[in-house]
C-alpha cells in the first residue's frame, strides 16, 4: 500500500500528456497495481486521468513494432473507461503469450491469467489509460459538450503519442473502431502524417489483430479488477459493490442505484457517471439547485433575443412603408 503523499505525486506523473516508460518491468507492475488497487486522496477533477506506459523492450527500441488498440467499459453507468494498447517487435513474436482473442468473449479465468502474463512478459509493451467516471461526467456536462467518441478518439491517439515519444517506431497500428471507420481512420494518418503508421481502423479488430486482443485484455482486466475493489474518494462513504454489470439495464445495477442516493446535494459518488441518462433523472428528484451564473445568462439570452425580435419587427416596419411610399408614387 503506497503512502497517500508519494501516491498523488505519482498520480500527477501519470496524469502528464506525456508519461515516461517504466525503467523495468517490475516497476510497471507496481504502478499497474496502484492504479487498480488504489486511489489518489482527492479525485482528479480537472484535466486527463491516468495512463500508464510500460517499460520497452530492447527489441522494441531497435525495430518498428506493431500496435493494437481496444477499450472497455464504454457503456455502463457505474465506473471508468479504460483503453488498452499493445505493442511488440515482429523479432519478438515466440516470447508472447498465446491465446489472446476478443476479451469479450474469453472466460474471466481466461482473461486474468492472460494478464498476468503480459504483466510478466516484458517483450509485450502496452499503456493504459483510464477515464474515470468523474472525467467523463465533467467532459460531457460542460457548456460544450465532450462527447464519448472525441474522448476515445483523443485517448487513443494520446497512447500512440505517448509511444512515439518513448523513441518506438510503429510499423502498424490496429484499432477497434469508435464511430465510422474510415473516418477515423483517416483523422489518425492526418494527426501522425509522416511518422509512417499504416492505420488498420475496423469493427471487431480486438477478434482479429494478436495486439489489439491484447489490448482488449488489458483493458478489460485491468477495468474489472478495479471495480472489484474500487476505493471510494468520498470520506467515511459505505457502499457494497454489488451492482452487476454496471450497466443501466442491469437490475442489479438499477437496484444499486436507488440504495445508494445517499446525498440529497451530490447524490452519488464519483463512482458514478452523471451524464448518464439514469443518473440525470435520478437527480431531477433531488434538491433543485438554482445557479446565479445560469440566471445571468438566461437574462442575457433574452434581453439578446428582444434585441432581435425588436430588429426584425423594424425590418417588416420599413420593408411595409417602403411597398406603400412605391404603390403611391404609381
Amino acid at each position: 500500500w503506497i503512502e497517500n503523499d508519494k501516491m498523488d505525486s505519482l498520480f500527477e506523473k501519470l496524469c502528464s500528456s506525456s508519461p515516461k516508460a517504466q525503467a523495468n518491468r517490475v516497476d510497471t507492475r507496481a504502478l499497474v497495481e496502484m492504479l487498480i488497487s488504489q486511489r489518489p486522496s482527492l479525485c482528479n477533477v480537472h484535466g486527463n486521468g491516468p495512463m500508464l506506459l510500460s517499460d520497452i523492450s530492447e527489441n522494441a527500441k531497435t525495430h518498428a513494432v506493431n500496435m493494437g488498440i481496444d477499450e472497455a467499459g464504454r457503456g455502463p453507468v457505474l465506473g471508468p473507461m479504460t483503453y488498452g494498447a499493445a505493442f511488440w517487435a515482429p523479432c519478438d513474436e515466440d516470447a508472447i503469450p498465446r491465446g489472446f482473442h476478443d476479451s469479450k468473449a474469453l472466460s474471466p479465468e481466461v482473461r486474468s491469467k492472460l494478464f498476468d502474463k503480459t504483466m510478466q512478459t516484458p517483450q509485450l509493451g502496452f499503456v493504459l489509460r483510464v477515464l474515470h467516471a468523474s472525467e467523463i461526467s465533467r467532459n460531457m456536462l460542460r457548456q460544450e459538450p465532450y462527447n464519448l467518441n472525441a474522448m476515445s478518439h483523443d485517448a487513443a491517439i494520446s497512447m500512440i503519442r505517448a509511444v512515439l515519444d518513448a523513441g518506438v517506431k510503429i510499423d502498424t497500428c490496429f484499432v477497434d473502431t469508435v464511430g465510422v471507420a474510415d473516418h477515423y481512420r483517416t483523422h489518425l494518418e492526418r494527426v501522425f502524417g509522416g511518422h509512417g503508421i499504416q492505420f488498420v481502423v475496423e469493427s471487431k479488430a480486438d477478434a482479429k489483430y494478436p495486439t489489439c486482443s491484447a489490448a482488449s485484455v488489458v483493458a478489460k482486466v485491468a477495468r474489472d479488477r478495479m471495480m472489484e475493489t474500487f476505493q471510494f474518494t468520498e470520506p467515511h462513504y459505505e457502499a457494497d459493490l454489488d451492482f452487476g454489470s454496471g450497466y443501466p439495464s442491469d437490475p442489479k445495477c438499477k437496484t444499486w442505484l436507488e440504495k445508494n442516493l445517499q446525498e440529497n446535494v451530490f447524490c452519488f459518488p464519483d463512482l458514478v457517471r452523471f451524464s448518464w441518462g439514469p443518473t440525470k433523472k435520478a437527480l431531477e428528484q433531488q434538491v433543485a439547485c438554482e445557479w446565479e451564473g445560469d440566471e445571468e445568462e438566461e437574462e442575457e439570452k433574452k434581453e439578446s433575443q428582444g434585441i432581435k425580435r425588436q430588429a426584425l419587427q423594424m425590418q417588416a416596419f420599413m420593408g411595409k412603408t417602403k411597398i406603400k411610399q412605391k404603390k403611391e408614387s404609381q
